[in-house]
């Protein structure tokens, strides 16, 4: 009998006899919830702490004894021997160092020429790439080459193609004969140029990865109105595409302005930065661990390209973020 009304109500077969105590229902656990382990703590502790450590010793800490150190002399040999001069490394870079302003030139040259040459040229290859055409992949790879290498092995392929005797550039157009030699290392009117064509060379793979990336975003969706309308495909691009290509273009502007002011190691390989390719990170490096061994000095000039480099990064930062608050 009981088993029948239990079939026919099973409400009311769960539920207790009158005058009975009730029954303490326990809630049937649908998931369980993982604790870490006091060795996963660990480890997870260890795995935030040790590289926020050597960030901070390495690139904060550095960066600030540099500020210090800038108005400082020092030769490098005791911490006794540094020696508080106030602005006096400043005054003497501005007014008394024949090779700071030609420096600052250089620099501002490097920027033009990458933004002018590389930075088009990247994006007419990644408008190419963008249509799909036969063995894309293979020509992203053959362009994009050059960004993988080291500035340094970029450095030392040019130092072939530029030598006077056994060059590519002088024995095709003849002048790797006696008499006829072309220096385009040493001569300080074509040696920064010839530098740049490297510059240029990488920078366009660079450019066009970064423009391939951002065509790929653009709704395809503008294009497809925009010949429905008529438009042909010089007037789709410059009138739909380019300026939906508006944040990768703010993009490459700060990229090329901090490739602009970091460039070393191509110079350095190429001439160690010799007359006519001197650049601020270069003299930076001959004070700080040349000769003279003037770290003061070398630290002030440190300081005005980190400036410089402030004035491009902070309102790209500062509209960056005001960007992902309106979002």
């Amino acid at each position: 009998m009981t088993t029948e009304l239990t079939k026919e109500n099973p409400e009311a077969a769960a539920a207790p006899p009158p005058g009975a105590a009730p029954v303490e229902r326990r809630k049937v656990p649908t998931g369980h919830r993982r604790l870490l382990t006091r060795r996963d703590r660990l480890t997870l502790g260890l795995m935030a702490t040790l590289p926020t450590v050597l960030h901070i010793a390495l690139v904060w800490m550095t960066a600030l004894a540099s500020i210090a150190l800038a108005f400082t002399t020092w030769d490098g040999i005791g911490f006794d021997s540094i020696h508080w001069v106030g602005l006096q490394n400043f005054k003497e870079l501005f007014e008394q160092n024949p090779q700071f302003w030609p420096a600052v030139q250089h620099n501002v040259v490097w920027f033009v020429v990458l933004i002018v040459i590389p930075t088009p040229l990247g994006l007419f290859l990644a408008v190419q790439l963008d249509k799909r055409i036969r063995f894309s992949r293979v020509y992203q790879t053959a362009f994009f080459l050059p960004v993988v290498l080291s500035m340094a092995v970029i450095g030392f392929v040019w130092q072939l193609v530029y030598n006077p005797d056994t060059g590519l550039i002088n024995s095709v157009i003849g002048a790797n004969e006696p008499g006829k030699y072309i220096d385009w290392i040493g001569d300080p009117d074509l040696n920064l140029w010839a530098v740049l064509v490297a510059a240029s060379w990488r920078h366009t793979g660079y450019m066009m990865i970064l423009y391939l990336a951002g065509l790929k975003g653009v709704d395809p969706t503008l294009r497809e109105a925009s010949a429905i309308d008529g438009a042909g495909e010089w007037q789709t691009f410059r009138n739909v595409v380019f300026p939906a290509l508006r944040p990768t273009n703010t993009i490459v502007l700060v990229v090329t302005i901090i490739e602009a002011l970091r460039a070393f190691d191509l110079v350095y390989v190429f001439n160690g930065g010799a007359e006519g390719t001197e650049l601020l990170s270069i003299l930076v490096t001959s004070n700080i661990i040349g000769e003279s061994s003037r770290i003061g000095y070398g630290s002030a000039i440190a300081v005005v390209l980190l400036l410089i480099s402030l004035v491009v990064i902070i309102p790209y930062l500062v509209s960056t973020f005001r960007k992902e608050r309106r979002a």
